[in-house]
């Protein structure tokens, strides 16, 4: 039996594949977590860091529902797995990390927070824009240490929230700040203290449940404590969206296993 896990941008394959022995997938999407759990050896667990959710349809709620009810661990981190992992935690789905923890305790919750523009499969799904709960800590960072005081630290967060996702990088960042009052001083240090500080949260998060996963010889039973109904909707996507995920899954997992 296999571990799977959904990865992205957050984190790279050979560095997921060096905490953990597991199949690394591609951003999970509609129907790929029913393709798993619907494989003739079912997976010793499905660990959700990356996702779609606009180029593409996301991953549903009812699918991971589904290979919960069927006693599948599912676990989430980091991006998706993480608001998943919220949305589903009464319902036996785990969730791991700092980011998880934030939203489930109501400090966060938009999903805008997790969101990056990244790069097509070909280049390894290279993040193009920094998501704004990483902007977020490295203020928090910034301020813990002196290098921004809070209200220029609360400033450069706005002007990164206030752009949109793709366009979020630290220069547009910076110079959004500063055209809202963010002094050139600050602004100077700021930029040299990202470019020198691991300030990606994502990262640590998606480490962190793979380390979690690792340390444990089986991943526990899910806690389930609903009856899964299958709807109209569920199983038209069951016959149209499953056996094409599954394929296509397969395909790319074999492809990784032999180092393309």
């Amino acid at each position: 039996m296999t571990l799977y896990v959904f990865l992205g941008p957050t984190l790279r394959a050979h560095d997921a594949r060096a905490l953990l022995d597991a199949q690394v997938l591609p951003p999970a999407e509609m129907g790929d977590v029913c393709a798993l759990a619907t494989l003739p050896e079912p997976p010793r667990g499905v660990l959700i860091i990356d996702g779609y959710f606009d180029s593409r349809p996301a991953v549903w709620h009812k699918e991971i529902l589904f290979a919960l009810s069927r006693g599948i661990p599912v676990w989430g981190a980091a991006s998706m797995g993480a608001l998943r992992a919220v949305e589903l935690r009464r319902f036996g789905m785990v969730g791991v990390g700092s980011i998880y923890e934030r939203f489930a305790a109501g400090a966060l919750n938009d999903d805008d927070e997790v969101a990056v523009a990244h790069a097509p499969a070909e280049l390894g799904y290279r993040p193009l824009s920094q998501a704004l709960v990483n902007v977020r800590f490295a203020l928090d960072l910034a301020v813990e240490r002196g290098v921004v005081g809070p209200l220029a630290a609360a400033a450069t967060i706005e002007a990164a929230r206030r752009l949109f996702y793709p366009d979020r990088i630290w220069p547009a960042i910076l110079e959004r700040a500063a055209r809202a009052g963010l002094g050139e001083g600050a602004r100077r240090a700021l930029a040299a203290f990202v470019a020198g500080e691991d300030v990606d949260l994502k990262a640590r998060d998606a480490r962190a449940l793979l380390r979690a996963a690792a340390a444990l010889p089986e991943l526990p039973a899910p806690a389930v404590d609903f009856a899964f109904e299958r709807t109209t909707l569920f199983e038209r996507m069951m016959e149209r969206e499953v056996p094409l995920r599954r394929r296509a899954l397969l395909e790319r997992a074999e492809r990784a296993a032999r180092g393309a």
